[in-house]
Parts: C-alpha cells; structure tokens; sequence
C-alpha cells in the first residue's frame, strides 16, 4: 500500500516537472512571439506611412500633370479647381456670417 502510494507521488512529481518545463516553455515562446509582434506591428506602421506619403505624391504628381497640359488629367484639374471654389465660398460665407 505505501508502496503504491510512493509510486503514485512519484508519478505525479514527474507530471508535474513536466508540465513546469511546458509552462516554461510556452512562456518563452510567448515572450518571442510577442517581440515579433511588436516589430511587426511597427514594420506595418512604416509602411503605411511610406504608402501615404506615395500616394499624396502621386496626386501631386497627376495635379502637376494636369496642370501642365496633360489632356488625361483635364477632368482631375476641374474637380480640384471645383474643390478649391466650395472652399473659398464656403469660408466667404462663414465671413459674412460672422460680420467681418
């Protein structure tokens, strides 16, 4: 009986170290992956902010483009010349509303 019992806490201890060892393990691998994630995250960020950067530039581009002559961006230009007019009447109108 006190046999069986020692056995049985032996087996036990063993699972229990191995389940430590697990732990620990899946511990570290957490700890990686969670600095990956981070550079990852931080990677993406960058690249999102190149992209923006590129694709103002590239309106820019078409802007000058159109600007310049250019017959495939002649209706880029109107609606641009049409946006830049809603904005300065609509800001001669909060002028006007304002008394100045």
């Amino acid at each position: 009986m006190l046999q069986e019992l020692e056995n049985n806490f032996s087996e036990i201890e063993k699972k229990i170290l191995s389940l430590q060892k697990s732990y620990q393990n899946l511990s570290e691998k957490y700890l990686e992956l969670n600095k990956e994630h981070t550079e990852l995250k931080t990677k993406y960020d960058e690249e999102r902010k190149k992209n923006q950067v590129l694709v103002e530039e590239q309106k820019n581009i078409k802007l000058y483009s159109a600007i310049s002559g250019n017959p495939e961006h002649n209706r880029l230009m109107k609606n641009h010349i049409n946006r830049l007019v809603k904005e300065v009447d609509f800001c001669i109108a909060q002028l006007q509303n304002s008394g100045l």
